[in-house]
């Protein structure tokens, strides 16, 4: 299974349990285990770097999981079960962008200070007017 570029998994690394889907379904449903759950053990695997272990241990824990109960056939939940996995998997390996801080440019500035003075201006003139001798 390709997660990203740089990491193909092997199914063996993969745990595929099936039980019995909830919901409606009749008879079918009743005697058919079509749900699919999809186990990926971090700690046990060996095709990840130290780095990427380290990574889905922190956004996932020890274990990622994906279930898929969507289809009658078990076979086409195991598909979906093994994408909703690569996806997780490709997701929560991804490096995030560090942020630059960064500040207000001048144009910003003018035109922040330009809203206030018109909205001082539309507040004023709805007051009454003063008195002048």
């Amino acid at each position: 299974m390709i997660v990203n570029p740089e990491l193909a998994l092997p199914l063996s690394e993969v745990e595929l349990r099936t039980s019995r889907s909830s919901g409606p379904g009749g008879q079918h449903a009743n005697v058919t285990a079509s749900r699919v759950e999809a186990v990926f053990d971090v700690d046990e695997s060996t095709s990840l770097t130290d780095s990427q272990r380290e990574r889905l241990r922190t956004r996932y824990g020890d274990r990622v999981t994906a279930v898929a109960q969507d289809a009658r056939s078990q076979a086409r939940n195991r598909e979906l079960a093994l994408e909703r996995l690569r996806e997780k998997l490709a997701a929560g390996l991804v490096v995030p962008k560090r942020r630059r801080p960064t500040r207000p440019g001048k144009a910003a500035k003018e035109r922040r200070l330009d809203t206030k003075r018109r909205r001082s201006e539309r507040k004023a003139a709805r007051r009454r007017p003063s008195i002048e001798e």
